[in-house]
């Protein structure tokens, strides 16, 4: 076994205790594969011989390259944007992402809605909310995302708001469990289900806290370090 598959196979191992352990569904919960700061042969090789077919990407630019060379046409994957994501790369992001994690603006939510309808597609998104408050980190206000959703579903066509995401802090997984725990009591208590929105997907945890993201809900984790680290 490389050391690839065996990182793969302890992540995956290390997933199904935390959702065990916790009550979930261990098929509930999807690896995200961070592939921003690899090249495409590692992908492949990923794809070959650990059998994973979802990647994150955090550049448009990138994510475009790795979806002509790795993507559905040529091999098979599945990638997410995950990263910032301003509105002059919105025509390169739509369409090639299957989901975008990190819409955090009524601006960039119209501008998405409006690229995939010259597209003539339904762009899957998920709305980003800053939990932990810290002026680093992007995201809406908690408070803002009952408006969002309300123009989404009343306003919208081109979007499919499929849940929300959100970044903790680096600290140990302990101290911000809390965040996990509010993003999903906020999905909750915000869920309004309509032609454009159904909150699935929680996006949620990176390497160094994915097992509590798991723990407190998460459907999806981004996880790289653990995943391609030398």
């Amino acid at each position: 076994m490389t050391t690839l598959a065996a990182s793969f196979k302890a992540v995956h191992a290390r997933m199904e205790a935390a959702a065990r352990r916790s009550g979930h569904n261990p098929e509930d919960i999807r690896l995200v594969a961070v592939s921003k700061s690899v090249d495409t042969d590692k992908v492949k090789q990923a794809q070959a011989e650990c059998a994973h077919q979802l990647f994150g990407e955090n550049r448009a630019d990138e994510l475009v390259r790795k979806v002509e060379t790795c993507g559905s046409a040529n091999g098979g994957a599945e990638f997410h944007y995950i990263g910032p994501l301003q509105t002059n790369k919105v025509r390169k992001v739509v369409g090639a992402a299957s989901l975008i994690h990190s819409v955090d603006s009524e601006r960039l939510l119209r501008a998405i809605d409006a690229r995939a309808k010259l597209q003539d597609i339904v762009q899957p998104i998920l709305i980003q909310v800053n939990i932990s408050g810290e002026e680093v980190k992007q995201g809406i206000e908690p408070g803002q995302l009952d408006a969002l959703l309300h123009l989404t579903n009343s306003e919208l066509s081109h979007v499919q708001v499929n849940g929300l995401m959100t970044m903790a802090p680096f600290a140990p997984a302990g101290d911000i469990r809390w965040i996990f725990e509010d993003l999903r009591k906020l999905r909750d208590k915000s869920v309004q289900d309509g032609p454009s929105v159904s909150l699935k997907e929680l996006s949620m945890g990176m390497t160094g806290d994915f097992e509590a993201a798991i723990e407190e809900g998460a459907t999806l984790v981004r996880v790289g370090t653990a995943l391609f680290a030398p």
